[in-house]
């Protein structure tokens, strides 16, 4: 039977465009990859193919990630019993379940929630003294239960995020960067839910997205998103934020965030710290909006934060257009760290608390 997010819970008049779905023996996703040209999904049957989905940003945002490397274990513990000529040992099953784990690590250093989700499948399987046969069941249902937790986890951050827009001017305009929205999720979004809950609340009138270099996820999928909700979203390209906060266009950012540091540095989609900078030189408040699962409070602080370096292609491409000449070298770092000075606050299912305050959601 498919997993049906809304069934229990309020949220039915969210968000429409689900990224992950289960389908009773195989999962399937969204490829963001085509977005928007066409919509289409991929079927994934192995925990391998879950792994080149996320390494290949077939899925991708942080809690997204998170939520169907969960289901990759589940995928793993299944195989490993389906592959045995006869039932393995407990001890060989947790080793083999934990090479599929460092698969799943390996994909995307920098999201907190992907290792937040394997070792939280991990431990499960090691603590539970259930047999061998019923582990992947167990492991399902608790993929199963990540999964609708991170759609309420949104709709709360929506809710609390709501609280703290300022309250001037009535209507909002919103900027954001990359695709914090439903597709980065499991529905819904982080930054872009609290974006989702403004407009529903009438709070909103314009949303700005940065197009977001060089994978134009803000180009591709978080104007897709506006547009499918028929939310008014101005595209415009990074470095024409700081001239909009200039003419007045922006009255608050949104950001979402792959890792948060126990201090409140923040990394996020490269452009993030830059963006945080010129908020700062016009007073214009500055929010991370991410779920509790995504703070790092192993790590004192963002100088701690892996950075992900991609393919230079990223940068040397527009589409299939070469836009450079031979020879040219490259760096490509995905991600930036945002020093906790600059954030205003950071918007969590829980609460809203400045970046001094975030020890105190530590449980």
């Amino acid at each position: 039977m498919s997993l049906d997010p809304f069934s229990s819970h309020k949220m039915s008049e969210a968000s429409h465009v689900y990224p992950i779905l289960w389908q009773g023996d195989h999962i399937l996703l969204v490829d963001q990859t085509r977005l928007p040209r066409e919509y289409g999904l991929v079927e994934i049957r192995r925990s391998a193919d879950m792994a080149e989905a996320i390494q290949r940003m077939i899925v991708r945002g942080a809690p997204a990630i998170g939520v169907a490397a969960a289901y990759g274990m589940y995928l793993g513990a299944k195989e490993i019993v389906a592959e045995a000529v006869d039932v393995p040992e407990r001890q060989v099953f947790l080793e083999k379940l934990e090479a599929i784990a460092g698969l799943l690590r390996g994909t995307r250093p920098t999201a907190v929630n992907l290792f937040w989700a394997i070792d939280r499948m991990v431990a499960l399987a090691r603590s539970t003294d259930a047999p061998i046969t019923g582990i992947a069941d167990i492991l399902l249902q608790e993929a199963q239960d990540i999964h609708l937790n991170d759609l309420k986890t949104c709709y709360r951050i929506g809710e609390q995020g709501l609280a703290v827009l300022p309250e001037q001017p009535e209507k909002l305009r919103i900027l954001t960067h990359c695709n914090t929205g439903a597709l980065a999720t499991a529905g819904y979004g982080t930054a872009l839910g609290v974006v989702r809950s403004a407009w529903r609340e009438g709070r909103l009138e314009r949303v700005y997205a940065d197009e977001t270099r060089p994978r134009l996820q803000g180009a591709k999928l978080t104007v897709w998103e506006c547009v499918q909700e028929k939310i008014p979203v101005t595209l415009i390209t990074d470095s024409m934020a700081a001239q909009c906060m200039k003419e007045g266009r922006v009255d608050v950012v949104i950001v979402g965030a792959d890792r948060i540091a126990a201090n409140g540095d923040t990394a996020n989609k490269i452009g993030t710290y830059s963006l945080a900078l010129v908020s700062k030189a016009h007073n214009i408040p500055f929010y991370v909006a991410a779920p509790l699962s995504t703070i790092d409070f192993s790590l004192a602080d963002g100088s701690k934060i892996p950075i992900e370096e991609r393919n230079p292609e990223e940068i040397a491409k527009v589409g299939d257009t070469t836009i450079c000449p031979p020879g040219t070298e490259f760096y490509n770092p995905a991600f930036d760290v945002t020093p906790a000075d600059l954030i205003t606050g950071i918007i969590t299912e829980e609460k809203v608390v400045t970046p001094d305050e975030l020890r105190s959601l530590k449980r």
